[in-house]
């Protein structure tokens, strides 16, 4: 596996999010306990669609970074990521 990069720059997990297809989405509630995720469109049912705007919103009230990767060890481009505690 590749390096995995870490980041809070809003413009960078957009463009990251978007050129993989995904969309900006929740699981639970949204705002206050919402759970970050990104849909790629796969079937589950607990993912609610946000508008970046809103999705930024909880990432930042939460304090959370997003951990992604660029590419897989065999070059693949890589859909990993995840919302951790910001240092």
């Amino acid at each position: 596996m590749s390096d995995a990069l870490k980041t809070t720059n809003h413009e960078v997990i957009r463009a990251w999010i978007e050129a993989r297809e995904g969309r900006p989405a929740v699981a639970g509630t949204s705002g206050k306990g919402a759970i970050l995720r990104v849909d790629f469109g796969e079937a589950d049912e607990e993912l609610q669609p946000v508008e970046w705007e809103e999705f930024f919103r909880i990432m930042d009230a939460s304090n959370l970074a997003f951990v992604h990767q660029d590419m897989t060890a065999d070059g693949a481009t890589s859909r990993f990521n995840k919302f951790v505690e910001r240092d």
